[in-house]
């Protein structure tokens, strides 16, 4: 049975695609805490040696779908229709979770689009049929490839930004991004009470204020640093 979604308070009555395509996704997905515990020792040697966890662990990664939960997802959802998103920027596609909640919310906003980039090719063709499924593709670019060059030449203003992927890209990603990223816009960054020690740069980086970031951690899902982009040293102006 697909979650009934609030009786369709947050997706719209008479589109049951999305919900439905979700439910599976979940569904599916349940044979991730089986890689996941094939390769915790690997994670965990490489700790013991002073290596990078995820690192090790990053070559299981490709055969699990490292999903968003409904309650980060509906997150995502509510700010992007709060803000009025037309376009959003996400790195890490994966089977297209996230991607799904942020096309929704694009198309409910009236149009626009997201774009998101996979370096996993067969995440990327599982991402597209995902999409196709939820009746949301026509609201999607999906890019295959190195998030550093494939989201070089997205054009502005930028509306969010989902970071969903390798933790040290993080960081040159959203500085590679800003001088696109219109006043007010949102970045989300997932995974920061997960690898609390792996992004600890990047939520240092984005409540230095001087990079022009008002920030607040979420508990949703594995932990989002919520961001909103209000450039200038101090309070934003009145």
């Amino acid at each position: 049975m697909s979650r009934q979604w609030n009786a369709g308070a947050l997706w719209m009555p008479g589109d049951p695609k999305v919900g439905a395509t979700l439910d599976r996704l979940h569904r599916e997905s349940k044979h991730d805490r089986i890689v996941i515990a094939r390769a915790f020792p690997t994670g965990l040697f490489a700790l013991l040696r002073g290596r990078s966890w995820f690192e090790a662990v990053s070559p299981w990664l490709k055969y699990t779908y490292v999903k968003v939960g409904y309650e980060a997802g509906e997150l995502m959802y509510t700010t992007a229709r709060a803000i009025n998103a037309r376009r959003i920027v996400e790195f890490g596609t994966g089977f297209g979770f996230s991607t799904i909640y942020l096309a929704a919310a694009v198309r409910d906003n009236g149009g626009g689009g997201v774009i998101t980039t996979e370096i996993e090719p067969t995440k990327a063709e599982a991402a597209a049929v995902n999409l196709a499924d939820a009746g949301l593709n026509g609201f999607v670019e999906v890019r295959c490839g190195d998030a550093l060059e494939t989201l070089r030449d997205v054009e502005g203003p930028i509306d969010m930004v989902l970071l969903d992927g390798w933790n040290d890209a993080y960081i040159p990603i959203v500085e590679m991004l800003k001088p696109k990223l219109r006043r007010g816009s949102v970045v989300f960054a997932d995974n920061v009470k997960f690898f609390k020690n792996g992004l600890r740069p990047y939520v240092d980086h984005m409540r230095d204020r001087r990079n022009g970031f008002v920030t607040t951690t979420q508990s949703a899902g594995s932990g989002f640093e919520y961001s909103v982009y209000l450039p200038g040293n101090g309070p934003d102006p009145q």
